[in-house]
């Protein structure tokens, strides 16, 4: 049995023990130190941004272990429309599969929809092919497509007009 609940400081060390997590299917162009630390950087600022417009919540078992967590915020799309947006949903490995990442996922939906927020929003890597399915099952839809250009020497395009 999964209980979820808000964010209390003695879990600090646990969210941040879990930011190699967020960094599954990171491309290979991306530095994985730099990626893990500004992981580890987002986690703190969710864990600061606490409060009205945002919130961070954990999965714990009926003992009391902790198994997951996930953020969720306030924030308006560049439309003017008011949104909320998933920062990081993370669950232990052990643990994958097994309801929590969707039980953390329906206690941000029921945040957004007492903040009065219709749209809840994410970003996930193109490559965590796991993480993509996980949200597409549970009616995630594709809004933005990101694209990027690895250049073989960025110097070369430097000296051009």
């Amino acid at each position: 049995m999964v209980r979820v609940r808000v964010y209390e400081p003695g879990d600090a060390s646990f969210v941040l023990g879990l930011a190699p997590r967020l960094t599954v299917g990171i491309p290979p162009w991306r530095d994985p130190a730099r990626m893990l630390s500004t992981v580890q950087d987002w986690l703190r600022s969710s864990i600061a941004r606490r409060g009205e417009r945002a919130e961070l919540f954990v999965a714990v078992t009926e003992t009391g272990e902790l198994l997951g967590f996930a953020s969720v915020s306030e924030e308006t799309h560049f439309t003017g429309t008011p949104q909320a947006y998933l920062g990081e949903l993370a669950v232990v490995e052990e643990v994958e599969g097994s309801g929590v990442g969707t039980a953390l996922v329906r206690a941000c939906e029921g945040w957004a929809r007492r903040h009065g927020v219709r749209i809840l929003a994410l970003a996930t890597g193109a490559g965590n092919e796991r993480a993509r399915a996980f949200y597409h099952r549970l009616g995630f839809l594709e809004e933005d497509v990101k694209l990027v250009k690895v250049l073989d020497d960025a110097t070369a395009d430097e000296n051009r007009p």
